[in-house]
C-alpha cells in the first residue's frame, strides 16, 4: 500500500483556502458574540498557516496576544492619534498601531 503525497505548493494551496475559511468564521463568530469560538478558528488558521509556511490575509486582523479577531466597535476600539491609528482589543486591552503619513500628505 502506498502513501499519497503531495507537492509543496500543492499543500501550500490547501492550507490557503482553509485559512480563508477559517478567517471568515472567525470574523462571523466574533460578530454574534462567540468570542472563544473565534479565538480557537484564529488558532487552527495560524497553526495551519504555520504548517504549510502560508500567511494569513494582510486585510484580516487579529489580536496577537488573545487571538481575538479585530472588528472596529464590536471587538476593539480605533483611535487617531499624531500620525498614528491607534486599535485597542476590548478583550484585553492590548494596543496596536499603525501609521498613516500617506494620508496626511494630501
Amino acid at each position: 500500500m502506498s502513501r499519497r503525497s503531495i507537492t509543496s505548493k500543492q499543500a501550500s494551496e490547501i492550507g490557503r483556502r482553509r485559512i480563508s475559511v477559517l478567517t471568515g468564521l472567525a470574523e462571523e463568530a466574533a460578530r454574534e458574540g462567540n468570542t472563544d469560538r473565534a479565538k480557537r478558528y484564529v488558532e487552527l488558521a495560524r497553526r495551519i498557516g504555520m504548517k504549510t509556511r502560508t500567511g494569513i490575509p494582510k486585510e484580516f486582523r487579529y489580536c496577537e496576544e488573545c487571538l481575538v479577531p479585530l472588528i472596529p466597535e464590536i471587538s476593539c476600539r480605533v483611535r487617531l492619534n499624531q500620525g498614528k491609528i491607534t486599535v485597542t482589543c476590548s478583550e484585553c486591552g492590548t494596543l496596536k498601531r499603525f501609521p498613516y503619513l500617506r494620508e496626511q500628505k494630501d
